[in-house]
């Protein structure tokens, strides 16, 4: 009798042991996102601001043993990009993150084939209607207002260029918002607008931009990780100054960039991180506004910007956050 009780008790001991394993396993097993990417993680423009809210989040949770971050960059070719996304998925990462519009078809046809997997994509709102999809946006026309209110009290000789991608997603959007803030401030002043078809091509951009500046322009901006060819087109000038947008694109040439619009992913991140916790996997749309502190102006502090511009921009933030000012996309 006592022979069995010792090994009726001894099973148990096993069994709970086993149980106990297993939660603690599942319990240490770390968190896993994959993020594809149409340019590098040092773009100092959309794909690093993403890059760095994941980072940003992975050391807030204490490393790599709680948050283990895979990333697929220069992911300029959606069918390339469509590979990875699948690949990711098939691999079992939980949130796969496709960063940038031009993979959205990829998405659609690729979430329901995985549907424990949380996928997320954007710029854009459509979820395409699955259970786990998360799209993502930002009211980049919000920033692009505030900067374009700064331009215009800067520039001396009212001609402002603008160099664009395609005329789609934020970079449209940025730019729109850009030019209202130029006409709110002064309706006289030109804007020159540039679409160079592509948001990868450096040599085009630059360009563009030369094109703008031997037109007359004293203040440029614009979107992508192509403008870099715009900014380095305005220090070989030396006196064009610079509006960025996505990321803070100070260090690039900091006697020349005013200030800008940097996009702050930390928020939606978490929520989709919380959400899968919950058992919730997508669904959803988020979109980052000044007034959530999903945008931020961030003015160049080694730019001596005179005190009177930068309390217009100051207004102009605070207008449009309190809803004061409304700017179309």
């Amino acid at each position: 009798m006592n022979i069995r009780r010792f090994k009726i008790v001894a099973l148990a001991m096993a069994l709970l042991a086993t149980t106990l394993f297993s939660v603690s396993a599942a319990q240490a097993a770390p968190l896993r996102i994959a993020i594809v990417m149409p340019s590098s993680t040092t773009d100092m423009a959309f794909s690093q601001s993403m890059f760095l809210a994941l980072k940003a989040i992975q050391k807030e949770m204490g490393g790599e043993s709680a948050l283990k971050i895979a990333y697929s960059e220069n992911m300029y070719k959606v069918p390339d990009a469509a590979a990875a996304i699948r690949d990711y998925a098939s691999q079992g990462f939980d949130i796969v993150i496709a960063h940038g519009s031009q993979y959205g078809s990829s998405v659609a046809d690729i979430a329901p084939e995985f549907p424990k997997t949380t996928f997320a994509w954007g710029t854009d709102v459509n979820t395409f209607g699955l259970r786990n999809v998360y799209a993502y946006t930002a009211a980049a026309e919000e920033g692009g207002f505030v900067n374009g209110v700064l331009a215009a009290k800067l520039t001396k000789s009212k001609v402002i260029g603008v160099t664009g991608p395609v005329e789609i997603g934020d970079a449209k959007t940025y730019i729109s918002g850009f030019v209202q803030g130029v006409a709110s401030v002064d309706r006289s002043i030109r804007v020159s607008k540039t679409w160079t078809g592509s948001f990868s091509d450096v040599a085009l951009m630059t360009e563009a931009a030369k094109t703008h500046i031997a037109a007359g322009a004293d203040v440029l901006t614009g979107s992508s990780q192509a403008v870099v060819g715009s900014i380095g087109a305005a220090k070989s000038k030396g006196k064009v100054l610079w509006f960025g947008t996505q990321e803070n694109q100070a260090p690039l040439a900091p006697e020349l960039v005013v200030a800008s619009q940097q996009y702050d992913w930390i928020g939606i991140l978490k929520q989709m991180i919380n959400d899968r916790k919950s058992g919730k996997l997508g669904g959803e749309k988020f979109v980052l506004h000044l007034s959530n502190g999903g945008l931020k102006i961030v003015y160049n502090p080694s730019y001596k910007l005179p005190a009177t511009v930068r309390a217009a921009g100051d207004k102009a933030i605070k207008s449009i956050s309190t809803g004061s000012i409304k700017v179309t996309p």
